[in-house]
């Protein structure tokens, strides 16, 4: 598969095989958000590596899933990450501006953990007091967002919006769809 067609085959993953990620696995998605584009390379942002089935087990209740299908699609037991990266802004580097940085790096751990065959689910809506607690993140610290990750147990599809809904929803075959704008829709002009 070309590079382009690699990237267009990316989807959101919510339901995982249990097949565990190794610390080495993280550590290499790390290593490639590390080396994303980064506002005046002030660089601010720090990981924190979850592997271990415990905890992993213990950050799922804090975080939404599928907001579209309302609990309906929540992974289920034996359906849950194996894994989580939760990204973090250090504030002594740098107390705003940094959204656009964890966007760089949050990507580039997706499509690394991909390139392994990795899915995952890059995720806003979480409980972030009870994480930060959880991962005991230092003040200086401010818990952005949270990566799950694990080998995936579904495959979702790409389905043309109808309706201007951009709501996913389960299809007849029982496979998720995800509504995806046109290059049409999206390209206003070309000089």
């Amino acid at each position: 598969m070309d590079f382009f067609e690699f990237i267009k085959s990316r989807r959101t993953i919510r339901k995982f095989k249990s097949t565990p990620l190794t610390a080495e696995q993280l550590k290499r998605y790390i290593d490639a958000a590390r080396v994303a584009p980064s506002a005046a390379n002030m660089q601010p942002l720090k990981y924190i590596a979850v592997s271990n089935p415990d905890m992993s087990e213990k950050i799922f209740p804090f975080v939404k899933w599928a907001g579209y299908l309302a609990g309906e699609y929540n992974p289920k037991d034996g359906e849950h990450p194996t894994a989580y990266v939760a990204v973090c802004a250090d504030t002594d580097i740098r107390q705003s501006g940094y959204d656009v940085d964890m966007g760089a790096a949050v990507e580039n751990m997706i499509l690394a953990a991909l390139a392994d065959g990795v899915g995952s689910c890059w995720i806003g809506s979480i409980d972030h007091e009870k994480i930060s607690e959880l991962l005991e993140i230092p003040d200086n610290l401010k818990l952005l967002c949270v990566l799950a990750l694990g080998y995936p147990a579904e495959t979702p599809e790409e389905t043309v919006i109808c309706d201007e809904s951009v709501k996913y929803f389960i299809g007849e075959n029982g496979n998720l769809h995800v509504p995806k704008r046109s290059i049409d829709d999206v390209l206003i002009k070309t000089f």
